[in-house]
């Protein structure tokens, strides 16, 4: 990324940031209410308290230790069960109708469910969180493999591979683009659940203490726990991104228009030397004659 770009984007959160501050000093209220909104030198200076005291540290790792193991249980089991149900007619027969008939129930709306399944809380924040991570993995894997083209699969069995091998030479390196989509999906959904559960039925985390905090009505810590969620969110994102990218490395990258040494257009002249190579090329093949 040029410099350019990345001075837009700090301009762009520059000019959010005083936008909020505006509003916020001056109580403006019109349809939207900012008189009872904390300005940014509010939530900075309650930002900059709890920085420096355990338990915001301790929130965080909570709530980062239920993000993990939930996230890459689900990256496991999705990646499994997605090539499997793409895969096998006797997985998508069995198993295809359970995946469509539970996918669209949000996750945390599974909170009861978790309270009576499983032994406790920090159990249940975990499968709330393994299951919104869970299908968007399983629904982007099994899109991208069956989207595989069959010719590199007969390609491997006609020089004498296994059916092992196609799944590890064919299947899993061709669907690794659309699986780390859906690992991108997932790790944000299982964010939104896993703040969700916390604020319902958590002891400690991020999302436990922002829900405790609005019900103090201490607003600033509010905001604090919002930009801290938000800052997690990307971070995690980000990590998926460019361990996707390291995965498929292989894959031909598209290259930005203008870049140095790639020309966006080619020459008028460039252009008048191809035409006329192609002239010579077409006159140059012989043209069959009909048969009598």
């Amino acid at each position: 990324m040029n410099a350019g770009r990345r001075l837009l984007r700090v301009a762009s959160l520059t000019a959010a940031l005083g936008l909020w501050q505006l509003l916020t000093s001056l109580d403006v209220n019109l349809w939207l209410r900012f008189e009872q909104f904390p300005t940014v030198g509010e939530v900075a200076s309650a930002f900059a308290d709890r920085v420096g005291t355990g338990p915001y540290w301790q929130d965080l790792g909570h709530s980062l230790r239920r993000i993990v193991v939930g996230f890459l249980l689900a990256a496991v089991l999705g990646v499994v069960l997605g090539t499997a149900v793409a895969r096998s007619r006797w997985a998508a027969d069995l198993l295809g109708p359970l995946v469509e008939v539970v996918r669209p129930v949000p996750a945390i709306a599974l909170v009861p469910v978790a309270i009576l399944l499983l032994p406790t809380n920090e159990q249940g924040i975990v499968f709330i969180t393994f299951t919104a991570a869970l299908f968007p993995v399983v629904v982007s894997t099994r899109h991208a493999v069956r989207a595989l083209t069959p010719v590199w699969e007969e390609a491997v069995l006609t020089l004498g591979g296994g059916r092992l091998r196609v799944l590890l030479s064919v299947v899993l390196p061709g669907a690794l683009p659309g699986i780390f989509g859906g690992l991108s999906v997932g790790i944000g959904v299982s964010w939104i659940c896993v703040i969700s559960a916390e604020m319902v039925s958590g002891e400690y985390g991020v999302g436990y203490r922002t829900w405790q905090d609005y019900t103090i009505v201490d607003y600033p810590g509010v905001f604090v726990g919002m930009a801290t969620i938000g800052a997690l969110g990307w971070l995690t994102s980000t990590a998926v991104e460019l361990l996707g990218r390291r995965a498929t490395s292989w894959l031909p990258r598209p290259t930005p228009a203008g870049a140095a040494g790639t020309p966006r257009t080619a020459s008028r002249g460039s252009r008048r030397r191809l035409a006329g190579a192609g002239a010579t090329v077409r006159t140059a093949v012989p043209r069959k004659e009909p048969v009598p």
